[in-house]
Protein backbone atom coordinates (compact mmCIF):
# COMPACT_ATOMS: atom_id res chain seq x y z
CA UNK A 1 0.00 0.00 0.00
CA UNK A 2 2.10 2.92 -1.28
CA UNK A 3 -0.64 5.32 -0.18
CA UNK A 4 0.70 5.11 3.39
CA UNK A 5 4.08 6.34 2.14
CA UNK A 6 2.36 9.15 0.26
CA UNK A 7 0.43 10.10 3.41
CA UNK A 8 3.72 10.17 5.35
CA UNK A 9 5.26 12.44 2.68
CA UNK A 10 2.28 14.79 2.90
CA UNK A 11 2.71 14.95 6.67
CA UNK A 12 6.43 15.69 6.26
CA UNK A 13 5.46 18.69 4.10
CA UNK A 14 2.88 19.75 6.69
CA UNK A 15 5.49 19.53 9.45
CA UNK A 16 8.00 21.63 7.45
CA UNK A 17 5.35 24.27 6.80
CA UNK A 18 4.28 24.25 10.47
CA UNK A 19 7.90 24.95 11.50
CA UNK A 20 7.71 28.18 9.49
CA UNK A 21 4.73 29.33 11.61
CA UNK A 22 5.52 28.87 15.32
CA UNK A 23 2.39 29.05 17.44
CA UNK A 24 0.18 28.17 14.51
CA UNK A 25 -1.59 24.92 13.73
CA UNK A 26 -2.26 23.51 10.29
CA UNK A 27 -5.86 22.31 10.33
CA UNK A 28 -6.36 21.12 6.76
CA UNK A 29 -4.27 20.06 3.78
CA UNK A 30 -5.67 19.84 0.27
CA UNK A 31 -4.21 17.40 -2.25
CA UNK A 32 -4.90 17.10 -5.98
CA UNK A 33 -4.88 13.54 -7.33
CA UNK A 34 -4.88 12.98 -11.06
CA UNK A 35 -6.92 10.21 -12.63
CA UNK A 36 -3.67 8.64 -13.90
CA UNK A 37 -1.67 9.06 -10.68
CA UNK A 38 -2.36 5.50 -9.56
CA UNK A 39 -3.41 6.56 -6.08
CA UNK A 40 -6.42 5.09 -4.28
CA UNK A 41 -8.06 8.07 -2.57
CA UNK A 42 -9.79 5.97 0.08
CA UNK A 43 -6.54 4.21 1.01
CA UNK A 44 -4.70 7.55 1.12
CA UNK A 45 -7.40 9.03 3.36
CA UNK A 46 -7.26 6.00 5.68
CA UNK A 47 -3.45 6.03 5.90
CA UNK A 48 -3.46 9.77 6.57
CA UNK A 49 -5.99 9.40 9.39
CA UNK A 50 -3.99 6.56 10.96
CA UNK A 51 -0.79 8.63 10.92
CA UNK A 52 -2.51 11.71 12.40
CA UNK A 53 -4.52 9.95 15.12
CA UNK A 54 -3.32 10.58 18.68
CA UNK A 55 -0.55 12.97 17.59
CA UNK A 56 0.03 16.70 18.01
CA UNK A 57 -1.25 17.09 14.43
CA UNK A 58 -4.85 16.26 15.40
CA UNK A 59 -7.41 17.45 14.23
CA UNK A 60 -5.60 17.81 10.87
CA UNK A 61 -7.83 16.79 7.96
CA UNK A 62 -7.08 15.79 4.39
CA UNK A 63 -9.21 17.10 1.54
CA UNK A 64 -8.82 15.36 -1.81
CA UNK A 65 -9.57 16.88 -5.19
CA UNK A 66 -9.69 14.52 -8.15
CA UNK A 67 -8.32 15.80 -11.47
CA UNK A 68 -9.62 14.20 -14.68
CA UNK A 69 -7.45 13.15 -17.61
CA UNK A 70 -7.49 15.91 -20.22
CA UNK A 71 -6.00 15.55 -23.70
CA UNK A 72 -5.02 18.31 -26.17
CA UNK A 73 -5.14 17.73 -29.91
CA UNK A 74 -1.89 18.56 -31.73
CA UNK A 75 -3.79 19.44 -34.90
CA UNK A 76 -6.66 21.68 -33.74
CA UNK A 77 -5.59 22.27 -30.09
CA UNK A 78 -9.01 21.20 -28.78
CA UNK A 79 -8.90 20.06 -25.14
CA UNK A 80 -11.14 17.19 -24.10
CA UNK A 81 -11.66 14.57 -21.43
CA UNK A 82 -10.53 11.21 -22.73
CA UNK A 83 -13.08 8.42 -22.33
CA UNK A 84 -13.04 4.73 -23.17
CA UNK A 85 -9.24 4.82 -23.70
CA UNK A 86 -9.74 6.53 -27.06
CA UNK A 87 -7.21 9.36 -27.51
CA UNK A 88 -8.78 10.50 -30.80
CA UNK A 89 -9.86 14.16 -30.88
CA UNK A 90 -13.67 14.33 -30.86
CA UNK A 91 -13.55 17.57 -32.86
CA UNK A 92 -11.25 16.76 -35.80
CA UNK A 93 -10.64 13.01 -35.37
CA UNK A 94 -6.83 13.25 -35.19
CA UNK A 95 -5.01 10.66 -33.06
CA UNK A 96 -2.09 12.95 -32.18
CA UNK A 97 -3.20 14.09 -28.74
CA UNK A 98 -1.19 14.75 -25.60
CA UNK A 99 -2.16 14.29 -21.96
CA UNK A 100 -2.11 17.73 -20.31
CA UNK A 101 -3.89 16.91 -17.05
CA UNK A 102 -4.57 13.91 -14.87
CA UNK A 103 -1.10 12.86 -13.70
CA UNK A 104 -0.99 15.24 -10.72
CA UNK A 105 -0.15 14.33 -7.16
CA UNK A 106 0.28 17.74 -5.55
CA UNK A 107 -0.37 19.56 -2.34
CA UNK A 108 -2.71 22.35 -3.40
CA UNK A 109 -2.97 24.21 -0.08
CA UNK A 110 -2.70 24.09 3.69
CA UNK A 111 -4.98 25.95 6.07
CA UNK A 112 -3.12 27.49 8.98
CA UNK A 113 -4.84 28.60 12.18
CA UNK A 114 -2.62 31.29 13.63
CA UNK A 115 -3.58 33.07 16.87
CA UNK A 116 -7.26 33.28 15.92
CA UNK A 117 -6.64 34.11 12.25
CA UNK A 118 -6.91 31.71 9.32
CA UNK A 119 -4.32 31.73 6.58
CA UNK A 120 -4.00 29.54 3.55
CA UNK A 121 -0.62 28.64 2.11
CA UNK A 122 -0.39 27.20 -1.37
CA UNK A 123 2.00 24.61 -2.70
CA UNK A 124 2.35 23.39 -6.24
CA UNK A 125 4.22 20.13 -5.84
CA UNK A 126 4.42 17.61 -3.08
CA UNK A 127 7.66 16.13 -4.37
CA UNK A 128 6.46 12.57 -3.85
CA UNK A 129 8.21 9.90 -5.85
CA UNK A 130 6.31 6.67 -6.13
Amino acid sequence: MHELGIAASILDCVDREAERHPGGHISKVGVKIGELAGVDGDALQFGFEVLVKDTEREPLTLELEYVPRIQRCAKCEYEFRMTDFDPRCPLCGDFRTQCISGEELDIAYMELDEAGADKTTGHSDMGVDE
